[in-house]
């Protein structure tokens, strides 16, 4: 079966840079590791892709010979002087590896010790607690060493035994003619131990399914999206490994009298059609009270007016943002016959004498006008 390109393997350009490449395949190293993925041999075969197309491109030389002859150029078994993918370096995990899964760590049994899974968590406030800051307590589901075992997986007053089969290195080595490949041990599936007596409790997994209680600090000035990281509070390591982080990410309800933008905040403000003309004064709202809003006269619907410092503090610090009220003039309804008349005769006086009452309405009559003539 003819291989894949490699380039295509990793997801990459071919003017990919190395950093480019290395970021590439220690994604999909995480993804498609045995060691994640058991008993999925699908996984394991794009595993071994990407792991052969990384040690070819990685390499300077090898990479030249790739792009000018392609796989016959770095294959081997087509006379190429690559190699790629046989040999000692074949299945090694190497440094990319060791940073994507724990460093390769061995625990004092011998085993391979893994850094445990992060966490999310979905963390929903009101606008007034992410303002002020607040702490609030969780609960979250999370894999958690197991306490009678103590993580071993084996039964209490037994320990894992070293596997025969590699002797306890995770790894054996597949010898056929010149090749020789190494692989993941099929019998402790990589671990270098055999739990013979399984625990109880976890059945021999090390960890057990809890629920955790915790207390999560809010500061003052988050907003919708941000992450608080609670470090070592995510998955219990495998075999000894390091816990994950637990991300709890923050989302803001919306809001029936505020919205938020970055430290501002906003609100509409109605009044009535005579506070507009005439002027006045009326309460306006704040997450931190009331504050009376001066209305001067003849003011239009859409102005807005700043309140200073009645925003949001930032959560890194600086000078906290401001509240800015649009005011709607609101039309009357259920006018009576009386009021209707009041009005008649207002209109009435609009059209007297030389002053214009409504300039916006002149101006875009003026223009309506014109538009037509050129029509």
């Amino acid at each position: 079966m003819s291989k894949r390109d490699y380039y295509e393997v990793l997801g990459v350009q071919k003017n990919a840079s190395a950093d480019e490449l290395k970021k590439s395949y220690r994604r999909l190293a995480m993804k498609y590791h045995p060691d994640r993925n058991p008993d999925n041999e699908n996984a394991e075969s794009q595993f071994k892709e990407a792991k052969e197309a990384y040690e070819v491109l990685k390499e300077p030389q090898k990479r030249a010979a790739y792009d000018q002859f392609g796989h016959a150029g770095v294959d081997a078994s087509m006379g190429g002087g690559g190699g790629a993918g046989f040999g000692g370096g074949f299945g090694d995990i190497g440094d990319i590896f060791e940073s994507v899964f724990g460093g390769g760590v061995r625990g004092g049994g011998g085993q391979r010790a893994f850094r445990g899974s992060d966490l999310r968590y979905d963390l929903t406030l009101s606008l007034e607690e992410v303002v002020a800051g607040t702490e609030v307590k969780i609960r979250v589901p999370a894999q958690v060493t197991c306490k009678r075992c103590h993580g071993t997986g084996a039964k209490p007053g037994t320990h894992p035994q070293t596997c025969a089969q590699c002797g306890g290195q995770g790894q054996v080595r597949m010898t056929q003619g010149f090749f020789s490949v190494q692989q993941t041990c099929p019998v402790c599936k990589g671990e270098g131990k055999v739990i013979t007596e399984r625990c109880p409790t976890c059945r021999g997994a090390g960890r057990i399914q809890e629920q955790k209680t915790l207390s999560v600090k809010v500061p003052p000035g988050v907003d919708n999206g941000d992450r608080i990281r609670l470090s070592g509070e995510g998955e219990a390591g495998a075999n000894g490994g390091p816990a994950g982080d637990l991300y709890v990410q923050v989302r803001v309800r919306q809001h029936p009298i505020f919205s938020r933008e970055d430290n501002h905040l906003f609100c509409e403000v109605p009044i009535s059609i005579v506070t507009a003309a005439l002027g006045g004064e009326l309460e306006a709202p704040t997450l931190s009270g009331r504050v009376i809003l001066k209305i001067p006269s003849e003011t239009q619907t859409g102005k807005q007016f700043r309140i200073r410092g009645k925003g949001v503090k930032p959560v890194r610090g600086g000078l906290t943002g401001d509240l800015y009220c649009r005011v709607i003039v609101e039309t009357p309804v259920n006018l009576t016959t009386l009021q209707k008349d009041l009005f008649n005769e207002l209109d009435k006086t609009m059209h007297e004498g030389k002053k214009r009452h409504s300039p916006k309405q002149s101006s875009w009559i003026n223009r309506v006008k014109k538009f037509f003539e050129t029509v």
